[in-house]
């Protein structure tokens, strides 16, 4: 801490014998703060990040129709559901704008990928497993920013967890009931386990007070590597299974019921 002299030797007031007279006066230490991220410039990336997760999954689409042999309007169709559904849902839910009617860069973007994929299927399919990894991304940028921004209308965080595996997951619900392909959620595949799993980790940080850049980058970690893993080593959760006994019990029921006149 530094200190400031102030001196009243100029004061024609004051006598000779205190014009000699400093007052020390401590200054205040300044405090520097130190922006890395610009939150205008943060805003930007992650817009630009969003409409390359819609690309993605608007490749996804494309590709349910190729199998389907769809015509271009066909693609369109599954590529702009699957690229936008999900926010969709989301914006309705929230009781909110819907992202693509302010601004429809992300329609445009999903219109402009189902056109080269009518043209490029067959070549994207051979790298489908490469696909997966850019869709493991766009899963979680999307899951981050949907429930980043239900948190930010308000909502409580069970809410904004939720709004993130919406986001994430309801455009593949939606392109493969149209598609009548299985859905993500019959398949025993990590998915919107992931996302989950990234929304909690966001909304968890954000609670203790942490950064939003902190909290929005863990939470996009968690959800791509939970993902990348699911994806790598082939995970999948435990499914469903009835006991023996209650196995057992249900084949003696049938056969009572056959013995029965």
């Amino acid at each position: 801490m530094g200190y400031v002299h102030i001196g009243f030797t100029d004061s024609p007031h004051v006598q000779q014998s205190d014009r000699s007279i400093l007052t020390r006066v401590p200054l205040r230490p300044r405090t520097v703060q130190t922006t890395f991220i610009n939150p205008a410039d943060l805003s930007r990336l992650v817009h630009v990040f969003d409409i390359l997760a819609a690309v993605v999954f608007a490749v996804s689409g494309a590709l349910v129709a190729s199998r389907r042999g769809m015509d271009v309007m066909g693609f369109m169709w599954l590529a702009v559901i699957t690229g936008v559904g999900g926010g969709t849902v989301r914006d309705l839910i929230l009781d909110v704008p819907v992202f693509w009617v302010q601004n429809p860069v992300h329609v445009a973007a999903c219109l402009a990928t189902a056109v080269v994929m009518h043209f490029v299927a067959p070549r994207v399919e051979s790298r489908y497993r490469t696909l997966l990894w850019f869709d493991a991304f766009g899963l979680a940028l999307v899951t981050v920013a949907g429930t980043a921004k239900a948190l930010d209308i308000g909502a409580p965080a069970l809410v904004a967890i939720a709004m993130g595996a919406v986001t994430g997951s309801v455009g593949g619900i939606i392109r493969d009931t149209l598609g009548h392909v299985p859905s993500v959620l019959l398949r025993h595949e990590i998915y919107i386990t992931a996302s989950v799993v990234g929304a909690c980790t966001y909304v968890g940080l954000n609670g203790l007070g942490l950064a939003r850049v902190t909290s929005m980058t863990a939470g996009f970690l968690v959800t791509f590597g939970v993902r990348g893993l699911a994806i790598k080593f082939g995970w999948s959760l435990p499914v469903f299974r009835e006991s023996a006994t209650r196995e057992r019990w249900k084949n003696a029921r049938r056969d009572s019921a056959r013995d029965d006149p």
